[in-house]
């Protein structure tokens, strides 16, 4: 597993770099403009979402990682929400309105990172790689991960079968295009907690 979170982790970076450049392109003029207004923000972003964490030492340590793990709690919130329905319109409320808190208020995303910084970087910010890295790319890559996986998955998993492993649950699912589809836990009555 982690073999794979590091190959979606480089595939991430690429593909982020690779559009943070031919952002920076088509905001700047090829170069030639930096008054657009989206340039200073990308750049004051950028530095806010390392330098901003740098100057408060451990504590920015610590609250970028609690960022980051309420960030991902809430996208994976979303995932799960999108399950409560059948139609695409209910599954695209279900999903959006997580996401949308995650972002209204300012949680760290390690995707969006992986854009905002380097384009900042490109654009002229004074962040390093260092800065970068350590002062935000590795410690939300945990909290996501910790808010995805524990807050999340792990309730997800204790709330279906328990703290033991009950051989009396049974996922019963069915085949919708292809595809198995959870359709309901059989337990029975007198076996639920």
């Amino acid at each position: 597993m982690l073999a794979n979170y590091g190959w979606v982790i480089l595939g991430h970076v690429i593909g982020c770099l690779i559009y943070g450049g031919l952002y920076a392109l088509t905001v700047t003029k090829m170069g030639t403009d930096m008054s657009h207004p989206l340039v200073q923000m990308i750049i004051d972003t950028s530095e806010t979402k390392t330098l901003g964490y740098k100057e408060l030492g451990v504590n920015g340590m610590l609250l970028v990682m609690i960022k980051a793990m309420l960030c991902n709690w809430l996208v994976t919130l979303g995932v799960v929400m999108a399950f409560t329905s059948s139609s695409t319109i209910g599954k695209i409320v279900a999903m959006w309105l997580p996401i949308l808190i995650f972002f209204g208020q300012g949680f760290e995303h390690a995707v969006v990172n992986m854009f905002v910084i380097p384009a900042g970087m490109m654009l002229g910010t004074d962040v390093s790689m260092a800065d970068w890295w350590l002062w935000n790319q590795i410690p939300v890559l945990i909290g996501n991960f910790i808010g995805g996986a524990v807050f999340t998955g792990a309730m997800l998993y204790l709330s279906q079968y328990g703290f033991g492993k009950r051989s009396e649950v049974k996922p019963i699912a069915k085949t919708q295009h292809g595809l198995r589809v959870m359709e309901e836990t059989a337990v029975p009555v007198d076996k639920r907690r």
